[in-house]
């Protein structure tokens, strides 16, 4: 049997699992959020509960893959006590993982459109009805958006067959380094517009009477879901990363570096977002609306607008890839150690199922535009995003969770404690055995219930 890889360096784990953590949501649901709930007095409560359950769950899970060894495929049959069945998580977890990949590689070339329209020019001159109308005109093209979904694919599954070292940390450290420049750059940019201080008050200084008036119960769990989803946990993503660290660190503190790191881009993605459309007089809105249709508006009204949407839909790239390169890792280090195949069959593979598996939400835009599987105006993107970041990504957190802390029927919590702490850096603490146990499973079942509810 073959040695299991390991990342070459501490800096490469980091920047992978946070580029895991990373996605295209920090950019366009943070910003909006954060504003609407209350500014800073939003941002503070969402730290809070990243604290109290995010890091705890994120620690767990990488526990679980480092004391395993495995990948998803084999890391609870590896450490479940003889008899018990933790491993038929494993099936939906890769589910999950290939669910996400069949929305989030569209999404992602819709990014790489909007990169070369921004650098052609395409959208000087044009008046916001027109931008929105090319919003429309690209969605409407399924041969457009299968295309670029493909090319996402394509080079995701690239960069993953040539190894570990090589291709995954290699170059998702490139990307995550070149990400921060660029959000940075481009805060500053936007922050020194005329105009931008009644946005940053509007993200920043404390409006607890927006909390009130939203409602602080409603806050709260808005608050409690973007902690949880933002960082991917739930469906061994996490854990595939764990399986490729040395033992030289506490987990723990590693899992702090990647909510900080997390956390510092969904802030600057506000810094950029909600300055730039108060500069100019529009209103920040939720969703795709304000990536493809409010934001080219405010590009164009910009001294060198061109360049600097350019540069923010390449920030956008680096974003979608790396979490795009992260799962696709945790597919095919499921096929290496479920079925023994080698890295470069399982790309092959793969890639080819990733892209057919995705043709349906492509379509979803346009040829099949009349399936409307959750209510009027929702799409095939919409219901595959609901079973993943509301089901499963909760679930399978649980089901980490309950493993953890079970001692009779699961891995255990002296066994947990003992591989999380091995090495330098911060303890996970042994005295909130009580809290992991017993607390944190109820807050999880709670957001997932609140998925449920009707909406206002």
């Amino acid at each position: 049997m073959n040695q299991r890889e390991q990342f070459g360096s501490r800096l490469g784990f980091i920047l992978i699992s946070a580029g895991c953590a990373i996605g295209l949501g920090n950019v366009w649901r943070f910003p909006h959020i954060a504003g609407e709930y209350g500014g800073a007095a939003f941002i503070l409560i969402y730290l809070l509960f990243l604290l109290i359950f995010g890091i705890p769950i994120m620690t767990i899970e990488f526990a679980v893959g480092r004391g395993s060894g495995k990948s998803i495929a084999k890391s609870f049959e590896e450490l479940e006590p003889k008899g018990t069945k933790w491993h038929w998580f494993s099936p939906i977890a890769i589910a999950g993982n290939y669910l996400l990949m069949m929305f989030y590689t569209v999404v992602t070339g819709w990014m790489f459109i909007y990169f070369i329209k921004m650098l052609t020019g395409d959208f000087v001159g044009n008046t916001a009805a027109q931008i929105s109308a090319q919003f429309d005109a690209m969605t409407a093209n399924p041969w457009l958006l299968m295309g670029f979904m493909a090319l996402s694919v394509v080079i995701g599954f690239v960069i993953c067959s040539l190894g570990l070292k090589g291709g995954v940390e290699k170059i998702t450290k490139v990307m995550m380094l070149a990400l921060l420049a660029i959000i940075v750059i481009l805060a500053i940019r936007v922050i020194m517009l005329p105009g931008a201080g009644e946005g940053l008050r509007y993200y920043l200084i404390p409006d607890f009477g927006k909390m009130v008036e939203k409602g602080i119960g409603e806050v709260i769990m808005a608050a409690m879901a973007q902690a949880f989803f933002t960082l991917s946990i739930g469906m061994g993503s996490m854990a595939v990363f764990g399986s490729y660290i040395s033992k030289k660190r506490r987990l723990m503190g590693e899992s702090i570096t990647i909510a900080i790191l997390d956390t510092f881009v969904a802030i600057m993605a506000g810094l950029i977002v909600i300055p730039a459309c108060f500069a100019f007089d529009i209103k920040p809105d939720a969703g795709p609306s304000l990536i493809f249709e409010t934001l080219p508006n405010v590009f164009n009204a910009m001294s060198g607008g061109r360049l600097w949407g350019a540069c923010f839909f390449l920030f956008m790239i680096f974003a979608a890839m790396s979490t795009l390169i992260a799962v696709f890792e945790n597919i095919i280090s499921y096929s290496m150690d479920r079925w023994g195949w080698s890295r470069k069959k399982s790309c092959l593979i793969n890639c080819g199922l990733v892209i057919l598996l995705s043709v349906p939400c492509a379509l979803g835009f346009n040829v099949l535009s009349g399936f409307t599987p959750m209510g009027t105006g929702t799409t095939i993107l919409d219901l595959e995003d609901f079973i993943v970041s509301s089901n499963i990504l909760p679930l399978g957190s649980l089901v980490y969770v309950l493993f953890a802390t079970s001692k009779k029927y699961g891995w255990g919590w002296n066994n947990f404690l003992e591989e999380a702490n091995t090495g330098k850096g911060p303890k996970f603490p042994s005295w909130l055995k009580v809290y992991v146990k017993y607390v944190l499973p109820v807050i999880i079942i709670l957001l997932w219930a609140q998925s449920y509810l009707p909406k206002k």
